[in-house]
């Protein structure tokens, strides 16, 4: 099971993205809108490729810098259901961007479970991302459904 911070702190702050949530659409299809968003980087991990999945996980590396994008101004009913959607096999880790401001990011727990290789997000767009914005889609209306009408998200 995930390891998670306690209320209220982990819907608190910005969150750093760098893999699927990169992608406007894909944001707007889980919580139907595109918060505020500025590019960021996180240095001493990366964005490790994943055996047989299309997204990635940020993984502790040293050397390595992943850059990624800041959402800010997120409500608490929107950091749940992103909470909710990544929940299984990522962390909500607070780290530092490489200007020195804190975020959270949702890291790898199994970082033995990762390739060599870093993640790619053009490959992701060409191969994969209309398939998955759909999914994300019909993922929110199941878990509006099962939460007993939306999120308001």
């Amino acid at each position: 099971m995930s390891r998670r911070p306690a209320r209220p702190a982990r819907w608190a702050g910005s969150l750093f993205v760098y893999g699927t949530l990169l992608f406007p659409d894909l944001v707007r299809a889980l919580i139907g809108r595109v918060p505020e968003r500025t590019p960021a980087s996180v240095a001493g991990w990366r964005a490790a490729a994943l055996p047989g999945r299309a997204y990635p996980g940020l993984v502790r590396s040293a050397g390595a810098t992943t850059g990624g994008l800041l959402l800010t101004g997120l409500t608490t009913a929107e950091w749940r259901v992103i909470d909710a959607f990544e929940n299984g096999g990522y962390d909500l880790t607070e780290v530092a961007l490489a200007d020195g401001r804190p975020a959270w990011a949702y890291t790898w727990s199994d970082d033995v479970a990762t390739l060599p290789e870093d993640w790619s997000a053009a490959d992701f767009a060409a191969r994969h991302l209309a398939d998955h914005v759909a999914r994300c889609a019909v993922w929110r209306r199941q878990h509006e459904s099962a939460e007993g009408g939306g999120q308001g998200a």
